[in-house]
């Protein structure tokens, strides 16, 4: 039966509509959950009509958005976003994925949030593990990095809440847009020494991916710092005032030392956390590279010596953006075919 697949976050939603292991339509949408709670509803209504999905398929859940300071507790913002899929779907079927790897319904989710509470990794990294026996999966969305490692087939990370997987090192902080230059180095080049970063929230990682340009204009799905456009000329802006600076003290060869240097220490965060958990699984040759920020994961896992597989070959570029959503179809399209 076709199945659809979400991947509600806090600040993206994302859909997959799957049918006999095929994917038929994915679709992703900027949305961030504390600016209008509301809307949600009527997102989720509005996604499912464009990829032209029917009341009777069956939907399967994973979510991040329990974690927007919007919410008290994860408990909280579990409800919340069951309580929205059901009022946006009353007649459907819904399943939630689990950390452990299983699908609930709704009610066994909101008793027990934690279970599947920022549970999207833990669906990504099953999927990719029915063809890739023994791997590291590396995907890096707009905001953090999740490295899994896969090994005889079996997902065996460390980690299963947000901060266990903080203190294993298989949850990054660091992602393709939304992260503050400020968390990425403490120090760029400047002329001939070395310039102290502005903790003023000024640029974002999306501002020097865009400069550099390894993302386009048009990924850059977050608000910008200033508020102003997110091309290219308006980047260059951005990161000049990381050193306190503006576009009439630095020219572009400045401007592109500077993005060079937060990139460079952005990939090398990754690797050193990639080192780190592929340490005691030696069989771990390979790295399933997925995500918006896929270039930064290539470049972390070649350093790291890793083979690179772009999960992109197996979902094409729109699926692997939206891994999560297409992977929680599949595995439940599976589970349903299951004796």
């Amino acid at each position: 039966m076709p199945t659809v697949g979400w991947d509600i976050g806090g600040v993206n939603t994302k859909l997959a509509h799957v049918h006999d292991g095929k994917i038929l339509a994915v679709l992703g949408r900027p949305y961030e959950i504390q600016r209008d709670p509301r809307a949600l509803v009527p997102l989720l209504r509005e996604m499912r009509e464009m990829i032209g999905a029917t009341d009777g398929m069956p939907h399967a859940v994973t979510m991040t958005a329990e974690l927007s300071q919007i919410f008290r507790t994860k408990r909280e913002g579990v409800r919340f976003v069951l309580d929205a899929m059901e009022s946006a779907f009353p007649s459907a079927a819904i399943r939630v994925y689990t950390v452990d790897g299983h699908f609930v319904a709704p009610p066994a989710a909101r008793e027990r949030p934690l279970l599947v509470a920022a549970a999207n990794w833990a669906a990504t990294a099953r999927a990719v593990a029915v063809h890739h026996l023994d791997a590291l999966l590396v995907d890096i969305g707009t905001t953090t990095t999740d490295l899994v490692p896969i090994v005889s087939g079996q997902v065996v990370a460390i980690g299963h809440t947000d901060p266990e997987r903080l203190t294993s090192g298989e949850l990054l902080y660091t992602g393709a847009l939304r992260t503050p230059t400020e968390a990425i180095a403490h120090y760029v080049p400047l002329g001939d020494a070395l310039a102290g970063v502005s903790a003023e929230g000024f640029a974002l990682a999306g501002d020097v991916h865009v400069w550099r340009g390894d993302l386009d204009s048009s990924d850059y799905l977050c608000s910008t710092p200033d508020g102003r456009p997110k091309t290219r000329e308006f980047a260059g802006e951005r990161l000049a005032r990381v050193v306190c600076a503006d576009r009439e003290m630095l020219d572009e060869a400045a401007i592109t030392r500077l993005a060079d240097a937060l990139a460079r220490a952005q990939v090398r965060t990754i690797q050193a956390s990639i080192q780190r958990v592929i340490a005691p699984h030696p069989s771990i040759c390979v790295a399933v590279v997925t995500g918006l920020g896929a270039f930064l994961g290539e470049a972390a896992a070649r350093a790291a010596n890793l083979e690179v597989v772009p999960l992109s070959r197996e979902l094409g570029e729109a699926g692997a953006r939206c891994a999560p959503a297409v992977a929680v179809a599949l595995l439940l399209e599976r589970n349903s075919l299951m004796p």
